[in-house]
């Protein structure tokens, strides 16, 4: 299902090196293809937004939404018993899911109660509610709120009421970032020779790969300052990105 790193590195180079418009070297490559996948990766949680407000259809390879949340699916994640850092209830998410990119779903097994979908307040809405009986979390109604420890180091979830660690369960549904791809490599007569042992895959549908080739193709035009490179990349991307809307 993943994009071979290797592939996309050979299609940029037979598109660079045509007509001499430049070369682009492994570090380059391994950089501009993080910021590639990073960009077409945010780009599905818009364009589902925007998917969903148009009317779908019954056509399981073409609905656009449906298109959109499978390659999202790959990389949903969950953790069943979060580690609870502290007896105010406090999970620290940068180090419990150093991967974290979007938090779903934060469910809550307390002890003698059933599992409970724990409801989010922002700091406001949790200085005013916790106040009332009426909308104070409770066992059966647990909540949870996220913000920065102190010297901006962690991303914490501090769960409410407070679970006990090792007594109490906090599972937690998210959405993982994509692992940075890597183009490996070891030197040969002064040449870099593909070495799958030390290089990474792009984690990208599998439908992604020409895209990928566009947008590095893009960012070396620009890198090398050869624009007719970056114009040719961008043509053949807005091509593509007409036929899947139509």
């Amino acid at each position: 299902m993943a994009v071979s790193v290797d592939t996309v590195y050979q299609k940029v180079l037979a598109f660079a090196n045509k007509e001499q418009r430049g070369y682009i070297t492994p570090q380059e490559f391994n950089l501009f293809a993080d910021q590639a996948q990073m960009e077409i990766f945010e780009q599905y949680f818009y364009d589902l937004n925007q998917f969903k407000r148009v009317p779908g259809n019954n056509h399981a390879y073409s609905d656009m939404v449906s298109n959109l949340q499978e390659k999202i699916d790959l990389f949903q994640k969950y953790i069943s018993d979060a580690h609870i850092n502290n007896e105010w209830g406090d999970i620290i998410l940068s180090t419990v899911i150093p991967d974290l990119y979007r938090l779903g779903r934060v469910k809550v097994k307390y002890v003698g109660y059933e599992e409970a979908t724990a409801e989010y307040y922002n700091w406001e809405e949790n200085m005013l509610y916790g106040k009332s009986p009426l909308t104070k979390w409770s066992k059966k109604r647990p909540t949870y709120n996220r913000f920065i420890g102190e010297a901006g180091i962690h991303n914490i979830l501090k769960v409410r009421p407070y679970p006990e660690n090792g007594v109490d369960k906090v599972q937690i549904f998210y959405t993982k970032k994509p692992t940075k791809p890597n183009w490996g490599y070891v030197v040969v007569n002064d040449k870099p020779l593909y070495n799958s042992n030390t290089s990474t895959d792009f984690e990208l549908h599998a439908a992604e790969e020409s895209e990928l080739v566009y947008r590095i193709l893009t960012f070396t035009g620009i890198a090398i300052e050869k624009p007719q490179l970056a114009q040719m990349a961008g043509g053949l991307g807005s091509a593509q990105i007409q036929q899947e809307k139509q």
